[in-house]
């Protein structure tokens, strides 16, 4: 836990008297109290709730084999369902802060990758077979016993290449960073901006969002992620309505024409799981069920441990509370995301927003997934706080799980470069996978030149195989001819 949470919780006051429910969820335990697992939980919510835009965005702008589209409207239904019960299933079930949605890049596999050599159903299909597997190794014990393989420096590179990770979600979310198109004939692949600048009225909600997070974090103020969040929502709704805003992205600061709507359940129940064999064939089906998995695998492993760590959650040895059950969840959110047609769900890093706020326990997701409850009668109420509203949120959070760096040896090359490299590349790369799987077969490198390859656990060799396999998978699938 970073000294920044730890003085902000000392300033919190005294935790509550233990009751039925503190107990079950051992707030009082944990040093947490109700109104901060509160908060915790719509600050998780407002700033992943915009899966509920993305998700349907992404799934319903891909076409399969045969041409045919998802509904956006049942697959916002089916994302905010899925999201809202697995939720509160690891809330309930495994007492971690961590909220579960589809996965950003997971849902692109779907869309890009499977959609197009098969059915919808039987792609969705392969994403239920994927967390079946998933649960099949949890049950096994693998799962978990490769987690607790990691050393513990390289868990805190983890955490710390995470919050670069998502401090830099949140630049790119806000348009504080953009990709240089590529005709513009440049080695630099980012900029300032859309133009090298900062311009218009979004850009000024974003900065004056940051802003206004980081003074408030400064001057320890209870609930500044949330104050924050929803003091520039206010302000961009304010802009919305008085100046000539080009556009503010995937979500518009304006209030709707209505604030309910009604759900459509169309899409739940709609996979075929084992369709898609005699669509594409076993061998093409394995590799992609393997890509599907070592990214779940990794990215869920990433995410758990870093929330935890900035939760103080770990143990001495660094091993996350009731690790088991909070795989199990995971890997059955995968299950529940392919069956009701929204693409894999997985744990979200954005928990941590909900962690800067104080959350410690489960109780957090009760929060967080009541909202994504409400989202699916109330979606157009619950998604008009922008991206630059929401963004400043996670470059804060990004600050707070960087001040793990200090735990690392850099003077012990073994350690460090592996570390460098986990940290370096989940930014570069845009994934968490990949900066694991560069820091697993680093360590496992530098630990063979130096003659102590016995000091390596066999797990992290297995992993580390696997790595090179998901790394190399192009040149593979040419050499099968797939």
């Amino acid at each position: 836990m970073s000294e920044a949470q730890k003085t902000a919780e000392r300033q919190d006051g005294a935790p509550p008297a233990a009751t039925g429910v503190d107990r079950f969820f051992r707030i009082t335990e944990r040093g947490s109290t109700y109104a901060r697992e509160i908060r915790g939980g719509f600050a998780t919510f407002f700033t992943m709730a915009y899966i509920l835009v993305l998700n349907p965005l992404i799934l319903g702008s891909a076409k399969d084999k045969f041409g045919d589209q998802l509904d956006p409207v049942q697959l916002t239904t089916a994302t905010a369902l899925v999201a809202a019960v697995m939720t509160v299933i690891m809330g309930v079930g495994g007492n971690l802060p961590l909220a579960l949605a589809a996965g950003l890049g997971l849902n692109a596999v779907v869309a890009f990758q499977l959609a197009p050599l098969m059915s919808w159903d039987d792609a969705m299909g392969l994403i239920v077979l994927e967390g079946l597997l998933i649960c099949a190794l949890v049950v096994t014990g693998l799962r978990e016993a490769v987690m607790h393989a990691i050393p513990q420096q390289l868990k805190q590179a983890i955490s710390v290449g995470i919050g670069l990770f998502i401090a830099l979600i949140g630049f790119v979310d806000a348009g504080f960073v953009t990709r240089i198109p590529d005709a513009a004939n440049t080695t630099v692949p980012v900029q300032l901006g859309s133009t090298g600048t900062l311009a218009g009225w979004p850009m000024l909600v974003f900065c004056v969002g940051v802003l206004l997070t980081i003074g408030l974090l400064a001057r320890k103020v209870r609930g500044a992620i949330l104050i924050s969040i929803v003091t520039m929502t206010v302000v961009a709704l304010v802009i919305n309505a008085l100046a000539d805003v080009e556009t503010w992205g995937l979500t518009t600061p304006e209030w709707p024409d209505r604030i309910v709507d009604t759900p459509d359940f169309g899409l739940l129940g709609q996979f075929s799981l084992f369709g898609a064999f005699g669509q594409v064939g076993v061998v093409t089906v394995v590799l992609l069920v393997f890509t599907l998995i070592l990214s779940d695998f990794f990215d869920t492993m990433g995410t758990v441990v870093g929330v935890s760590a900035e939760a103080g959650l770990l143990d001495d040895d660094g091993k996350v509370p009731g690790l088991g059950k909070v795989l199990l969840i995971d890997g059955a959110a995968a299950v529940a995301g392919g069956a009701a047609s929204a693409s894999s769900a997985t744990s979200y890093i954005e928990s941590a927003a909900g962690v800067g706020e104080g959350a410690r326990t489960g109780f957090a997701n009760l929060v967080t997934g009541g909202l994504f409850a409400l989202a699916l009668f109330f979606t157009p109420l619950l998604t008009i706080v922008p991206l630059q509203a929401a963004a400043p949120a996670l470059v804060a959070v990004g600050f707070l799980m960087m001040t793990q760096v200090k735990h690392i040896e850099w003077d012990r090359y073994e350690i460090a470069i592996p570390a460098f490299l986990t940290i370096a590349v989940m930014p570069f790369t845009y994934s968490i996978t990949n900066g694991i799987g560069a820091g697993f077969l680093a360590y496992v490198l530098i630990k063979t030149v130096l003659g102590r390859a016995k000091e390596v656990h066999w797990l992290l060799w297995g992993a580390s195989a696997l790595f090179l396999v998901y790394f190399a998978i192009d040149p593979i699938e040419q050499l099968l001819g797939v």
